[in-house]
């Protein structure tokens, strides 16, 4: 696919970067890293015990990288802050989708309701007209990458930020605003994804909890239930309107489950809000 080009925004990262500060499993895994190969060398015979230390360190980051809501590789919002006790976030991942997104849009408009959608770059690029209406009705478009590859996690640096500053320069390009948030396909990362978020001025953001209503075979109330169990304000809460899942009666998950999933939220006094309205700017 051709790089998209459209008047808009024009990203530099540096006046955006923040900071990158390595976790305290990077920095333990390095000094692990040091010791051992320090021990190798004072006594050979000692060489197994360090090689498994290395193993473990290398173990702990591999489930940091495939537990979305971990924050052991870096920073990760998994609630929304205190400031926003009675507000919940509901995300939408993988459109924009014109078979399923404007129904979700006019449903979410019945209730007054916003929400954050992490659209994939080529995607958005495939429907710009969409990605402005999601804008125009008041709601916000977050990067979820470029091309959604099913292995993403397994990246280098180099990749990882070519993919992601494709996404955020077609979706600054479409609504104006270069997005805020990162969610990494299916929630799944390695040990380069905070660098390159950090010189994107992007921040990582996961859920509180999701509805795997990506799964086809259940019906709405289990889809519904995952996300509705323990109701509480500064909920981040994750739907999907690309990819969906579909209940027995070939129904997509999304539209099912929504109207009730709203209705839920209204019943417990909170109110919907995007990212970006309730996280203030670093």
């Amino acid at each position: 696919m051709k790089p998209f080009s459209a008047p808009g925004v024009v990203l530099h990262d540096a006046p955006h970067s923040r900071p990158w500060r390595p976790s305290p499993l990077l920095c333990g895994t390095a000094a692990v890293h040091a010791g051992a190969i320090g021990a190798m060398l004072a006594h050979p015979p000692g060489t197994g015990v360090a090689l498994a230390g290395i193993a473990a360190t290398h173990a702990a980051m591999c489930f940091a990288g495939l537990w979305p809501r971990s924050n052991w590789l870096g920073p990760n919002l998994l609630r929304l802050p205190e400031s926003a006790q009675d507000c919940v976030a509901l995300t939408f991942d993988d459109g924009p989708n014109p078979a399923l997104t404007p129904r979700v849009l006019d449903m979410l408009d019945q209730h007054n309701a916003r929400a954050t959608f992490f659209c994939i770059g080529e995607r958005a690029a495939a429907h710009p007209e969409l990605v402005r209406e999601i804008i125009r009705r008041g709601h916000a478009v977050e990067n979820h990458s470029m091309h959604h590859r099913l292995h993403f996690s397994t990246f280098g640096p180099g990749r990882m930020l070519r993919d992601i500053r494709a996404a955020q320069q077609v979706l600054a390009d479409l609504t104006g605003q270069a997005p805020r948030f990162f969610r990494a396909p299916a929630g799944l990362r390695n040990p380069f994804l905070e660098p390159v978020l950090c010189r994107l001025g992007l921040h990582l953001a996961a859920w509180t909890r999701r509805g795997f209503d990506t799964r086809s075979g259940d019906n709405a109330t289990r889809v519904a239930q995952r996300l509705t169990r323990r109701l509480a304000g500064r909920d981040i809460l994750l739907l999907h309107d690309g990819n969906p899942g579909f209940d027995p009666a070939g129904h997509p998950h999304c539209t099912t489950v929504l109207p009730g999933l709203l209705a839920a939220i209204e019943q417990a006094g909170l109110r919907c809000v995007t990212l970006r309205a309730a996280v203030p700017p670093a």
